[in-house]
């Protein structure tokens, strides 16, 4: 890539046919530096995204075993076991007596018998009835299988991997993020050198181009008559196309039309319509004997004398870049001069609004 001094450089001393193609040059690599810095910039963007992808994959697979790991740590086998009846506390050689059943009598008699026979039974008894109180015994506790110890390792090693990828990820991300970011800068500072030769060629443009300007001045020799001429000012050589003027009175500027008004059609030049640059041509001249044809009666010419009313030439030239090829706009130069009518000499001046001294 060529540096900004080396640009510089070659621009002021290439001549003016290959500094225009050198100016092509640095604008057409100026251009396709930016695209590629596009290109980058889509790179990165999708580098982002397939990482994004990869750790969304990762949560996926994560969250699916753990799933699968829950399923298969509660079993419908693991249910808890019936628990086994208390023994008996009689001896296992020991028949179980039947007791017969007895009527009312028998049972309220033998009731009494028996709360005669026991000496206490309360709470409140020195001596209680000993019993004795059998309790379940608490069920053991089930072994841990072997394939839920795996199952719980695979688990323990998955999260610490899918931890460590995205720990990962996210520095890539970063990194990732930090380097779009100084490639944009780059890209953004492609572009506004882009902009910079863009316009440089533009200024080198407008300085060779041909820059026509119209001026009033007099004839040697001959008092009080003028010559409007066009002059080019510019670099490059100019081919007039057509010029037009008109002449008209007015009290002031303010009084003129907004818009210059010609009657007459643009003519092209009789004499040369092309002009070198520092040459000059006339397209108009005026004398102090011909302000009598423009007052139309005594009574305007008295007022002309008088400067309330005043005498304006005013006009435009057309003219193209010699250089310029086939459908390339041309330019124009509006001009107006105020005639000012003096009792012994006369005098031109440039004057008129804006609109009247317009140049493209």
């Amino acid at each position: 890539m060529i540096e900004p001094a080396v640009r510089v450089e070659l621009f002021r001393s290439a001549p003016a046919q290959p500094r225009r193609y050198l100016l092509g040059t640095i604008v057409s690599a100026s251009v396709q530096l930016a695209q590629r810095f596009k290109c980058a910039l889509c790179y990165i963007n999708a580098m982002i995204r397939k990482h994004l992808a990869a750790t969304a994959a990762l949560l996926a697979l994560v969250f699916g075993l753990s799933a699968v790991a829950a399923q298969g740590s509660n079993p419908a086998a693991r249910q808890s076991k019936p628990t086994p009846a208390a023994p008996s506390s009689a001896s296992p050689g020991t028949p179980a007596q039947s007791v017969p059943a007895s009527s009312g009598e028998e049972s309220s008699g033998a009731g009494n018998s028996s709360a005669s026979s026991t000496p206490c039974q309360g709470a409140g008894c020195e001596n209680p009835t000993p019993h004795i109180t059998i309790a379940t015994p608490a069920p053991a506790p089930a072994p841990w299988p072997l394939q839920e110890r795996i199952s719980w390792v695979a688990n323990l090693i998955l999260v610490l991997y899918v931890v460590f990828g995205v720990t990962l990820a996210q520095f890539l991300l970063r990194k990732v993020e930090r380097q779009g970011h100084y490639a944009e800068v780059a890209a953004q500072a492609a572009v506004e050198s882009s902009k910079a030769v863009l316009v440089y060629a533009q200024s080198l443009a407008a300085a060779d181009r041909p820059w026509v300007l119209v001026t009033a001045e007099t004839v040697p020799g001959v008092p009080d008559k003028f010559n409007i001429v066009a002059t080019n000012r510019g670099h490059g050589p100019a081919r007039i196309v057509s010029v037009v003027d008109e002449i008209a009175s007015a009290g002031d500027d303010s009084k003129l039309p907004p818009t210059p008004v010609y009657k007459n059609e643009p003519q092209p030049l009789a004499s040369s319509d092309i002009l070198l640059p520092g040459e000059s041509v006339g397209i108009k001249s005026f004398s102090r004997d011909e302000v009598s044809a423009v007052c139309e009666t005594p009574e305007q010419l008295q007022l002309v004398e008088a400067w309330v009313e005043k005498i304006y030439l005013y006009g435009n030239v057309t003219y193209q870049d010699l250089r310029a090829t086939d459908g390339t706009q041309p330019h124009e130069t509006s001009w107006c001069c105020w005639y000012i009518h003096g009792r012994q000499k006369s005098g031109m001046v440039a004057a008129g609004p804006p609109a009247y001294n317009r140049h493209t």
